[in-house]
């Protein structure tokens, strides 16, 4: 089963004091390319953050992201006092008519006046988080193996509308070469020359091989069939399934040059169609 590039996680830890939110997106990249948005207070933890999603997350432009809101009833809090007596001396410098009392509502606004004292990260809240982080990952697989499912759908419409297409060539496969016969024929017959028979045979028995597309066609088939079932393997595979869808191409390509037959073409074209959209939601596979 196939899963998609893109994808989104999330999940959430409520502790006493803060809460914990994981994010983590993800989109289309040939690589695995991951950034991180990690608050200061959990920055030694960067680096096993980054392990355990580059060994749980395939392929893809990752985007993680942790936020903390601190519970401000359970915060620690002290004044800086000194700060205080500073700021309120500043003041009545401009403002010397202003008493102390008037000018503490001001400064108590100012930037650093009150401090939160945070404890150091325990092992016991970094499991927590850790599990979290976990939970989230699993979220993003799983958002990315449902969006595959959708994905497989639609590749495997179009890979059976490309084998429906190539089985609609057959009957003017047939009058082609009976056209090519007569035209032949006509046109010796028009000229009023005797001509060797076999000879003849040989040379239109070689003319008509450059229009044979019996092994493009099977070649197109089997392309196909292989394409369906890397579809269905348990791993995802997205770049195998360009490649795949290369070689598809190829084989349309050479039907076309080959058909030598309006119809021929226009089913070609639909073809080219069809793989187009292959070719594009290939892009979007793990």
């Amino acid at each position: 089963m196939i899963a998609s590039m893109t994808g989104y996680g999330k999940a959430i830890l409520e502790l006493p004091e803060k809460k914990v939110t994981i994010e983590l997106r993800s989109l289309n990249s040939k690589t695995f390319d991951l950034n991180t948005r990690i608050p200061s207070f959990y920055r030694e933890k960067e680096l096993e953050i980054r392990n355990l999603i580059s060994e749980t997350v395939q392929r893809g432009k990752i985007d993680f992201s942790m936020m903390v809101e601190l519970n401000p009833a359970a915060r620690t809090q002290s004044l800086n006092a000194e700060l205080i007596k500073n700021y309120i001396e500043e003041f009545k410098n401009i403002t010397p008519n202003v008493s102390d009392s008037d000018l503490l509502p001001v400064v108590m606004r100012m930037p650093d006046v009150i401090s939160y004292k945070q404890d150091d990260l325990n092992e016991d809240e970094w499991n927590q988080i850790r599990s979290t982080i976990i939970e989230a990952i699993n979220a993003l697989n799983k958002f990315r193996t449902d969006e595959g499912a959708v994905l497989e759908k639609h590749l495997v419409l179009n890979l059976n509308n490309i084998l429906h297409n190539l089985e609609l060539v057959l009957p003017f496969e047939i009058e082609r070469i009976e056209t090519i016969k007569e035209r032949f024929a006509k046109r010796l017959e028009e000229l009023k020359v005797d001509v060797d028979q076999n000879r003849f045979e040989q040379e239109l028995v070689f003319y008509l091989e450059k229009f044979d597309i019996t092994e493009e066609k099977v070649r197109l088939k089997n392309h196909c069939e292989y394409f369906l079932k890397e579809l269905s393997e348990t791993e995802s595979n997205g770049k195998k399934l360009g490649f795949i869808s290369q070689e598809i191409g190829r084989e349309i390509n050479t039907l076309g040059s080959k058909s030598n037959h309006s119809e021929m073409q226009k089913i070609v074209v639909q073809m080219k169609d069809e793989l187009e959209k292959i070719k594009e939601q290939s892009l979007n596979v793990l």
